[in-house]
């Protein structure tokens, strides 16, 4: 017999909690799946998550991401890098799409808002890193 969360006396009952880091590493991922995303976060938390990247050889998918969970809706707050060349209104769009489909398909929640802070747009062939290596030290 199948297993349909029912006994003899009608459906088990029980409540379900999401954690918000479950929600923001749905988030994050939907969001850097999107064609368009360079990278996720802005300015010095991106260097410094590259940098643990590096130590940690793992990428952190919550990184640009905060969410506030509550017991039946959701809402995303997403800090990005649009590859120069893309239109940010479609590519936004396209995030709050995927963003917001995932989380429902995962969750159950509804997502009540995604908001988008398109921090920087990178050029192919620059390397993140380059500038500051380049300039010299002021200090000894």
């Amino acid at each position: 017999m199948a297993d349909n969360g029912a006994d003899r006396n009608g459906p088990v009952k029980g409540r379900t909690t999401i954690a918000d880091s479950v929600v923001a590493t749905i988030a994050g991922i939907a969001a850097r799946e999107t064609s368009g995303v360079h990278a996720m976060g802005g300015g010095m938390k991106r260097a410094l998550g590259a940098v643990r990247d590096r130590v940690s050889s793992g990428d952190d998918p919550t990184r640009g991401v905060k969410v506030e969970v509550g017991e039946k809706q959701a809402a995303v707050d997403l800090d990005i890098v649009v590859e120069y060349g893309e239109s940010i209104a479609d590519v936004a769009r396209q995030i709050r799409s995927d963003v917001a489909r995932a989380i429902r398909q995962m969750t159950a929640l509804e997502v009540v808002e995604v908001n988008i802070a398109v921090d920087d747009v990178h050029i192919e062939g620059e390397d993140d890193d380059e500038g500051e290596e380049q300039s010299p030290s002021r200090v000894q």
